[in-house]
């Protein structure tokens, strides 16, 4: 797997680039934000969030827009509730605190790894060629493609799980657990407002909350629009 550690501090780089290549990873560093958004050929972003020319959540929020659904591991000094739930909101999959162990984001790392990359979806490690279809709204598990009515809808990796695994019993109510669990780990201990964060940006690229009810107490559930 090929690395983008977006790092402006060079010891911290240094530090990390030679751990992450011990652990077997191939890894490019890049010290900007600009840097960041013209590189290519890598498989997962490491960004920091405070870099000397574009904060990193500004990038993380461009390479989002520019229809990139690449995982992004946010790194950061950052501890509050807040900055944790915009970072998701933006289109991170996943956020460490500084100061982490080596191990901790290894293990961060395969864990989105194994969430993202070429399984086809959740709950189908086969990636069995197959469509999920509520109402208007075309999952497609293979392609990794959403579709609503004409148009198609762009979605981060982990957004995309979320919907699919939503998708595959419409109407069922899953809880905040559950939903942990089946779409991020099943020995996840973040925050379950994590889910909160990314239910509020697919209802947001759906154009209608309702497609994603909340369900008081409980959780949620996808329900077909007109």
């Amino acid at each position: 797997m090929r690395l983008l550690l977006v790092e402006d501090d060079p010891s911290i780089a240094a530090t990390l680039e030679q751990g992450l290549r011990s652990h077997g990873f191939d890894v490019v560093a890049v010290p900007t934000g600009g840097a960041a958004l013209t590189a290519t050929g890598y498989d997962l972003v490491l960004l920091d969030l405070g870099l000397p020319d574009l904060d990193g959540a500004e990038v993380c929020r461009r390479l989002r827009a520019s229809g990139s659904s690449l995982p992004i591991i946010m790194l950061t000094a950052r501890a509050e509730e807040f900055d944790r739930v915009l970072g998701l909101e933006l289109g991170a999959d996943d956020y460490v605190t500084k100061p982490f162990s080596l191990r901790e984001l290894v293990a961060r790392i395969r864990a989105v790894a194994r969430r993202t990359g070429g399984s086809g979806a959740v709950g189908d490690p086969a990636g069995a060629e197959r469509l999920l279809q509520v109402g208007r709204l075309v999952i497609d598990l293979r392609t990794r493609r959403v579709r609503l009515g004409e148009g198609e809808v762009t979605l981060t990796a982990k957004e995309f799980d979320l919907l699919a695994y939503l998708a595959a019993d419409p109407g069922a109510v899953h809880t905040r657990t559950e939903i942990l669990e089946h779409v991020w780990d099943a020995h996840w201990y973040g925050p379950t407002k994590t889910v909160d964060a990314h239910v509020a940006s697919v209802r947001k690229k759906l154009g209608d909350p309702e497609w994603i009810q909340a369900v008081r107490g409980v959780g949620f559930r996808l329900e077909a629009r007109p």
